[in-house]
């Protein structure tokens, strides 16, 4: 993570946004009323994504049971017929 003020983010924001792009850092931005966090939208869509399905019920422990099962043993996503779902 990065850490700067306001006045040197504005100073150099295109090269802190590159740096958020291109090599997902976190810029955390300080100023007299608080802190803001500046990230990529790609690891934002990521982060929200998460956050949902750690609120699904039981889709943790789904996961993590799946992630247990001997790997002949999974379905190959070639094998689902999605037309049927």
């Amino acid at each position: 993570m990065t850490n700067t003020n306001a006045t040197n983010f504005r100073q150099n924001i295109f090269a802190y946004l590159d740096q958020a792009i291109r090599h997902n850092e976190v810029i955390n931005v300080s100023t007299k009323n608080g802190n803001a966090v500046v990230m990529s939208d790609e690891d934002y869509r990521g982060l929200m994504e998460t956050l949902y399905l750690y609120s699904i019920p039981g889709m943790v422990e789904s996961i993590l049971d799946a992630e247990n099962e001997p790997k002949e043993d999974r379905i190959k996503m070639s094998e689902v017929n999605w037309d049927a779902l």
